[in-house]
């Protein structure tokens, strides 16, 4: 590194390296593979949500629809529940398993000094504990020990960082959560007011002290996801629109981008003109390249 650039260790960035730059190298072949963080309670959580999903769709499709005299009824409601909840376990999916923007471990060389064209006396960030330059607007993270650009948070439920490469399917998975749960509890109400006017026996295929148990629990359970997800969801969009992460606001940070607000926030993170690909889990999946490629360890992180 020659004399004129100075490089500072920091644990808390105001670097002047956008995320393109920072992403030179190593980034590129990242970007091809699936990203696993491998932490036990994360393991643990993500796998308690696939659950309570499953279980969900369980009671709704099992225990309320199928026993129906409606065949439109159950029709209709099993085609949309089932829909809303592979594309909210697919949006976890997504979150889960997309690199939400590590940047490169190591990078802090004289080599990659050079490469960046530094004028005298600019001032760069390097992480003390990933020993990386960080781009602007990154910070990192204990769990995933990497930094990551534009970090939102770290979500245990879905075992990864909300950041900038994956925070249009945290949205997307936080509003469908939300949808499924509406209407878990839409139908549970229905269905305890049409078991209390009938014979509790007539209205399910399972015994009506099983029947109230399972409805019961699934009340509960949509009644805290809803509010989870209703609040989750509001913050994430509110935080878009005003591009500003999560941190940044707890931080009190004061902007040194230029701010993308309302619509242009939401095209930056969802990409393109507002159409159906906004809601669309699988838009950008490529699953030749998924199978293809081969696993490999790489600390806390396990790439697929």
């Amino acid at each position: 590194m020659s004399s004129g650039h100075r490089l500072r260790d920091v644990e808390q960035q105001h670097p002047l390296l956008d995320g393109e730059e920072a992403a030179v190298g190593s980034a590129a072949g990242e970007a091809e593979q699936v990203w696993f963080i491998q932490d036990g309670c994360g393991m643990v959580c993500a796998f308690i949500t696939w659950f309570l999903v499953l279980y969900a769709d369980f009671v709704v499709t099992f225990v309320m629809l199928l026993p129906s005299k409606s065949f439109w009824y159950a029709v209709v409601n099993g085609v949309v529940f089932n829909c809303l909840a592979v594309l909210a376990l697919t949006s976890h999916l997504r979150t889960m398993l997309t690199d939400p923007g590590a940047v490169p471990k190591g990078n802090a060389t004289k080599k990659y000094m050079e490469s960046l064209n530094l004028k005298p006396g600019e001032v760069i960030y390097k992480c003390s504990k990933c020993y990386s330059i960080k781009p602007e607007r990154a910070h990192h993270c204990s769990i995933c020990k990497r930094c990551i650009r534009k970090m939102d948070h770290h979500c245990p439920w879905v075992n990864n960082c909300v950041g900038e490469n994956n925070q249009r399917f945290f949205v997307l998975f936080t509003m469908y959560i939300a949808m499924i749960s509406t209407h878990a509890l839409a139908l549970s109400g229905y269905q305890f007011v049409t078991c209390v006017k009938l014979q509790w026996s007539e209205c399910s295929d399972f015994s009506p002290p099983v029947t109230v148990m399972l409805m019961i629990f699934l009340c509960l359970e949509g009644l805290l996801f809803l509010t989870f997800t209703a609040v989750m969801f509001g913050t994430q969009v509110h935080s878009i629109c005003n591009d500003e992460t999560e941190i940044e606001r707890l931080k009190n940070e004061k902007p040194t981008w230029e701010r993308q607000v309302r619509w242009e926030g939401m095209r930056s993170v969802f990409g393109g003109k507002p159409s159906l690909l906004w809601i669309n889990p699988f838009a950008g999946l490529r699953l030749r390249r998924l199978l293809a490629t081969r696993s490999r360890k790489a600390g806390p992180e396990f790439s697929v």
